[in-house]
């Protein structure tokens, strides 16, 4: 007989989609002094890897720096028989190539722009400009953690 831990798995599709409704993951990099710095982040999926990006002297970005490993999740539901998400742990690659760094954030703003798709000249230009003083982060999976309470039918 299947652990409920098996009942509740996702699938790679099920992750695959559940990545693709939300919006928001949050990032836990290791601080210096030993406690977690938890952020949010918009992030894409490209090929099966979490990408982001943000600010090359912002903390998340030093922690990473400093230490690779990171762990991700996304979650939703508001009641239990509800709940689901995703815990990545990874290993971060930081990339500093500005067209790398502007692909990331074109697509984001892409994503989460709310309109089309398409970028017009003038947000084109101003994620150049902000792409020189980010980074762009490639999530690698090294272990995932999957749950969707919704499958155990109500029953706990």
């Amino acid at each position: 007989m299947p652990s409920r831990r098996d009942l509740i798995q996702m699938s790679d599709e099920e992750v695959a989609a559940f990545l693709d409704e939300e919006r928001t993951i949050i990032c836990a990099s290791n601080g210096k002094d030993g406690w977690p710095h938890l952020m949010p982040l918009w992030f894409v999926v490209r090929d099966g890897t979490v990408w982001a990006w943000t600010f090359g002297k912002s903390q998340k970005t030093v922690n990473l720096q400093r230490d690779p490993r990171a762990t991700l999740q996304v979650e939703a539901g508001l009641e239990y028989q509800e709940l689901r998400g995703v815990m990545l742990e990874t290993e971060v690659t930081i990339h500093t190539d500005v067209e790398t760094v502007l692909g990331v954030g074109l697509e984001v703003m892409q994503r989460y722009g709310g309109g089309t798709g398409e970028v017009s000249d003038d947000a084109r230009a101003m994620i150049r400009k902000q792409a020189e003083k980010r980074v762009a982060l490639a999530f690698t999976e090294r272990k995932r953690t999957s749950w969707d309470h919704r499958k155990l039918g109500g029953t706990y």
